[in-house]
Formats: structure tokens, sequence, C-alpha cells
């Protein structure tokens, strides 16, 4: 054998660099600016709930008129869901909420000028109306900029703007019309969503592409998380709109999301008159400040149930036992005396309606892709939050039917318990935790 000399020694090939940190500019820019608009959107919605308590006189509403000026809202609130949903899947997200924003900014304004309650009403529809293209529209936008095993986490930082608006709004609006009358509220409450959607227009961008802050590394990382996140997807996911709508889960959703709704505006839209109750008639100020402590309590509450459910993928567990807990603080709520322990127990359903928003939001994301989770969504939304008019009005006429607000809080509970039926029966086999860590995400990409 011929001797060829040494041999070279075999090199291991070098190890593959880990993927890169998931960016961080991502939660600091499009979830503030997103937080902030949606928060004024929700101010210009939950305000007439501070208002209605003090409108005595002015336009001579019944408890159930009242309960319908909650109500329309959402009748006006299911037109533009859908069309926004496609207008932000195909046109622009960003281009769709400066108009909503804008429309609705104008319409809150004018909804402090009107003279009768039939006007009262078309004010509200309108409202609703312009508003209701926002939230699928946002949603939309943050499946372009959070991979699935971040997105009930960014879902519920933004949706951390429900409880957020009502923490610092309540008093301020309680504060305001100490100081004035509840039209110049209105009309004032309408300003800001304009001055806002400049500040829209130059901070959010549609997908990381686009964004000029962030650089070509990180916005290559999240496109491709997002991308590994479709190729798993099951193949039921994809298919037409029409499919899409039509798959069992996506109903079951919709009967989710009505029943909660129905039961979370219901004791939204009456808790500052609940509260009124406690304080014997306190000032507008007093009961804004006091109708601001459930809220911070679900503030934090929601946070932590979407890293909890983002953590352990158990998006139907972190829906339905929150409810269940609300259920029994709603109801305990009725039975006990005294206006501490009333007031801790309004907390603890506050948390509890509160608390689900993040992971409910996830689960369409889970079951489609992002050509028709669009469509999707504007649809859950659309019917699900018919029942923000259903409850409202219901407890409004239930209590002028008997002269206390007991029955119509049991009946919200017993929405809330249908939801919870169909959360833990209905969604057990389509619903599936997130298995990727966020390395085998990448990988895969």
């Amino acid at each position: 054998m011929t001797d060829t000399g040494p041999q070279p020694i075999p090199q291991s090939p070098p190890a593959a660099p880990a993927p890169p940190a998931p960016p961080a500019k991502r939660w600091a820019y499009v979830i503030p600016v997103a937080a902030i608009m949606y928060m004024l959107a929700y101010l210009d919605r939950n305000n007439v709930s501070v208002i209605l308590p003090y409108m005595h006189g002015d336009l001579r509403l019944s408890n159930a008129d009242k309960g319908l000026v909650g109500g329309v809202f959402f009748l006006g609130y299911v037109f533009l869901q859908i069309p926004a949903a496609i207008l932000a899947q195909r046109w622009s997200a960003r281009k769709t909420v400066l108009l909503l924003m804008v429309a609705w900014g104008a319409a809150a304004s004018l909804s402090g000028l009107v003279r009768t309650t039939s006007q009262f009403y078309v004010a509200r529809f309108v409202l609703g109306l312009f508003e209701g293209g926002v939230w699928p529209a946002v949603l939309i936008l943050l499946a372009s900029w959070f991979p699935l095993r971040e997105r009930a986490r960014a879902n519920a930082l933004w949706m951390a703007c429900l409880p957020l608006s009502s923490v610092l709004m309540a008093p301020l609006s309680g504060w305001m019309l100490d100081q004035g009358s509840w039209r110049w509220v209105l009309v004032l409450q309408g300003v800001p969503p304009l001055v806002w959607a400049v500040v829209w227009w130059f901070a959010v961008a549609d997908r990381p592409a686009r964004a000029r802050w962030i650089s070509r590394a990180e916005a290559d990382h999240v496109e491709r998380a997002i991308a590994a996140d479709e190729a798993a997807k099951p193949p039921a996911g994809g298919g037409s709109y029409l499919d899409a709508v039509k798959q069992k889960p996506v109903l079951v959703l919709i009967g989710v999301y009505f029943f909660w709704i129905t039961g979370f505006y219901g004791f939204n839209l009456w808790l500052p008159s609940v509260i009124k109750e406690l304080t014997h008639d306190g000032s507008s100020t007093e009961v804004g400040l006091l109708t601001a402590i459930p809220f911070t309590v679900a503030l934090a509450v929601m946070i932590a149930n979407a890293a909890w459910s983002d953590r352990t993928g158990r998006r139907r567990q972190a829906v339905a036992v929150p409810l269940v807990v609300g259920i029994a603080a709603l109801l305990l709520g009725q039975a006990v005396d005294g206006a501490l322990p009333r007031m801790l127990l309004l907390c603890v359903t506050a948390a509890a309606v509160y608390a689900p928003y993040g992971p409910f939001w996830a689960i369409p994301g889970e079951l489609l892709r992002f050509e028709v989770v669009a469509v999707a969504m504007g649809l859950i939304n659309a019917l699900g939050n018919l029942g923000g008019f259903a409850g409202p009005y219901l407890v409004g006429r239930l209590t002028d039917a008997t002269g206390s607000s007991v029955t119509g809080f049991a009946v919200l509970s017993a929405f809330l318990a249908a939801a919870v039926a169909l959360v833990t029966l209905g969604l057990r086999p389509a619903v599936r935790p997130v298995r990727k860590p966020a390395r085998q995400a990448t990988e895969a990409a």
C-alpha cells in the first residue's frame, strides 16, 4: 500500500448558531400605539355607563331606556366587522383603522349634541358602526407581528386597554361631570381619537418588512416564525372563507363569545350604577374613582392569565375557569350585605370576565390560516358582540320589572354558564396547545 502521507484529522462541522432572540421592539412600538388607540375607542363606548346615573331629567331615560342606550351600540357594531377584516387582510390594517378612527371620533363628539332619546339611540348606533371594524382589523395586524407562541400575551397586552381605559377614564369622566354638562363630556372625549390618528399613521406598519424602526434581521426573524406557524396548521384550516366559517369550532366560538359578552357588558354597563348605590348616591367623581378599582384588578389578572395560557397552551381552561369564578362572584354579590364585601366581589367579577380575552382570541389563529382567519374573527366578533346589546338591555328591563338588579345579574350568570359549557365541551376536539417552543419554530422556518 502506498503511503500517502499524514492524513488530516477530521473536523467536526461548526455548531449551528443559536437562533436570534425574539426582537423586543415589537412590544414597545406596536402594542402601546394600538392599546392607546383602542383605549380611546373603549372610552367613547363606555363613558355612557358613568354618565347614565347622572342624566336624570334631561332625556327622561328609564332603566330599560338606559339599557337600550348601552346596547344599541352593538347593533351598529355588527355591520363593518367582516368588511373591515377583509380590508385589513387584503389591503391594509393600518389604513383601515385610521379611517375608522377619524369616523368614530367625529361620531362620538356629535353624540353630545343630541336633543331627544331617539337621536341618542341613533348616535350610539352610528358610533358602534364605525368602531365595529377596529377590533378585527387590529387582530389581523397583531397576527402579522406576533407568532402563535406569543399571540395570547400580545392580544392580552393590547386588550389590557379595556380595563385600563376604565381605570383611567372612569375617574376622568366623573370629574368632568362635576365640572359641567354630560353633553360636553361626550363632545370633548370624541376629540382625542382625531389627534391619535396622526400618531397611528406615522408609528404603525402593516408588517415587519414595512417598519422603519426594526432591523432587517429582526423583521426576517418574525416573518420566518409566522411562516412556520402557518405551515404547521392543519389542512382543514385552509380553504375558502365559507369553509372557514362553516367549521364547527368557529360556530362554537361564536356561541361562546355571545354568551360571555352578554354577561360581560351587562356587568360593565351597570357597574357604576351599583357602586353609586353602595356609596349612597355619592358624587360622580367618587363613583368614578371607585369604579376604577375593579378594573385595576382585572388588568393584572388579564395579563397573568394570558401569560399562563401561552406558557401551557391550555386555551380552553384559561377561558372557562375565570368565567366559573365570575359566575360565583356575581351570584354571591347579590346575596351578601355590606359595602366592602360587595365591592370585593365586584373586583373578583371584573377580573373574571376580563381574564379570558387574550387566550380566547389566540384560538382562531391556531385553527385557521392567515388568509381566512380574518373573516372568521370578524364573524365571531360581529355575532358574539350582539351579546353587548342583550346584556345591558336585559338587566335594565328586569330591573324596571322587579325593582331590583338581582334577577338581571342572575340571568347574566346563566349566560356565563352557557359560555363555560360551550368552551369546555364544544372545543375539546379542536383546540390544541401550541406544541413548538421558540427554538424549534425558528429552525422549522
